[in-house]
């Protein structure tokens, strides 16, 4: 007999509020806390579907600290969910240190599915996905060119987030260390009303994008090398 879940990792929409599901909206309602990401935005979201539960902030910048209480709490037999502000938590969120502590004191943790951005992109994009390496986001100085050069000559699909306005430099750096000519397909603004996907080459898309203003998160998807 499977025990009953101390903690559960809660998706949200990742733009359109109809992909939240009837199983997450009745976990964020039955648990006894929520910690979240940023309490603001996930109160716009409970408030939207009627749910009335405590909000607890966790975030990159507290986490560590929260840790020992949060677990004390679920060990004492209180129920939590977390979610972060778009997605599944622990993709590029806080998530995985909580998880890890959870499992170490053998308190049961459960995973719901449901939306996270780079799932639509990849199979949007017309890039093979049946083999593909997710990256995430790249550190911003320190370590960024060799990890570029470590990722160049893998043979799976690759699979970037990042913020708009450092879009076309990430587009040039990869140009510079795997050429011109790979396939790639840039997707934002995701399940919103404006919603877009541009597919080409490295080269169109520096192109396609030069100038321009970019709006919303993106993800980028790269051909693996052949």
């Amino acid at each position: 007999m499977s025990r009953k879940p101390s903690l559960f990792l809660v998706p949200t929409p990742v733009g359109n509020l109809e992909d939240m599901t009837l199983r997450a909206i009745r976990i964020l309602k039955e648990v006894d806390f929520i910690l979240s990401e940023d309490t603001r935005k996930t109160g716009i979201l409970l408030n939207h579907f009627g749910i009335r539960n405590r909000l607890i902030s966790h975030h990159q910048f507290n986490e560590h600290k929260a840790l020992v209480s949060i677990v004390e709490r679920l060990r004492s037999g209180e129920v939590a969910a977390l979610v972060s502000d778009a997605g599944t938590p622990g993709i590029s969120d806080p998530g995985f240190l909580l998880v890890r502590e959870c499992l170490r004191e053998n308190l049961e943790v459960e995973t719901l599915p449901g939306p996270t951005a780079f799932i639509p992109a990849l199979v949007n994009s017309g890039i093979p996905c049946d083999s593909f390496l997710f990256v995430g986001f790249l550190p911003h100085k320190k370590g960024r060119q060799s990890k570029l050069k470590e990722l160049s000559v893998l043979p799976y699909t690759l699979v970037f987030y990042e913020s708009p306005h450092r879009l076309s430099k990430l587009i040039a750096q990869l140009i510079e260390h795997v050429g011109p000519d790979r396939q790639a397909s840039v997707s934002r603004e995701l399940t919103k009303l404006f919603e877009d996907t541009v597919r080409g080459s490295l080269q169109q898309l520096a192109d396609h994008f030069s100038g321009r203003e970019v709006k919303g998160e993106v993800v980028l998807i790269v051909e693996g090398a052949r």
